[in-house]
This record gives structure tokens, sequence and C-alpha cells, in this order.
């Protein structure tokens, strides 16, 4: 099962969001009687790029046919780069003879479904979705430099 979360919960050792993933995978792996062969996780880490620790553990182990299955909540928690996310569902893990699923997409890769044949639409509204929330974060400190508003975390020292 591999886990991603962009952004950490704060100063908490495991981010909430990354124990309901958790969850939600522990529970269809249960009861689709399926083994778990081991967890990958990537905490803190854009879905926007590909080059993650717990990802490319996750490929290592694809290659070392480790294991002949992945599973994710849903299709962003694989990825938000449409191009990188269809290379791997369309090309990489059929090559591998690897099983995709996304739980909360109704993706499996395993069955003939017509949920499979949205998810690179799904995954082009992954992307957008990424570019759009970096544009307004963008304007918003855009607008708040022009105010002379203080852009930086917590100042080294107090006047």
């Amino acid at each position: 099962m591999y886990i991603r979360l962009s952004r950490e919960d704060g100063d908490k050792q495991e981010s909430e969001s990354i124990g309901n993933q958790r969850k939600i995978l522990q529970r269809y792996i249960k009861e689709n009687n399926l083994t778990l062969i081991k967890e990958y996780i990537d905490d803190g880490i854009s879905g926007t790029t590909f080059n993650r620790p717990g990802f490319n553990e996750l490929l290592k182990d694809i290659e070392n046919k480790s294991i002949n299955m992945v599973i994710t909540k849903d299709l962003s928690r694989l990825g938000r780069d449409y191009i990188k996310t269809g290379e791997y569902i369309e090309n990489y893990f059929p090559e591998k003879n690897i099983r995709y699923v996304a739980i909360t997409d109704g993706i499996d890769t395993y069955i003939d479904s017509t949920n499979n044949d949205i998810t690179p639409f799904k995954a082009i509204m992954n992307d957008m979705y990424a570019k759009d929330i970096s544009k307004k974060i963008r304007s918003v400190y855009k607008e708040k430099q022009k105010q002379g508003e203080y852009l930086c975390s917590t100042p080294a020292y107090r006047l």
C-alpha cells in the first residue's frame, strides 16, 4: 500500500491524513483477503513530483518482483502529474504485471471497468488542481508583498 500527503500536519509525528489513508487501505486489504507485503509512505511530499523516497522504494520492490500490486486511497495519492501518472498506470505497471487499485476512485486495473476508462481524465483533473492551488498561493503572496506584509515564518529576532 502506498500513502502520500503533500503537507505535514504541524509537529505531529505522523499526519492525521496518513493514519486515515492507512485505515482505508487496511480495511480494503482485509475485506478482499489480500496480503500486505509492505507499506510505502511519503509524508510532506508533493504529488507533482515522482522523486519521493517511499515511491522510489516501491519502484525498487517492483523491479525486484517483491510486490505484484499497488493500492492507494485515490489516484491523486499516486501522483498529480497526469503525464507521469498515466505513464505508470498505462505502461509501467502493466509491463511489470502490477495490479493498481485506487479505492475511492473505483480504479482497478485487474478488472475491466468504465472507472478505469476515465482514469486519464481524473489524472488531468488532479494535475490541474495542483497547478490551480499553486497559482492561488502565489497570488496571495504577491498581494501580501504589495501591501508590505511579512511573508516569512518566525522572525529570528523581535523588536
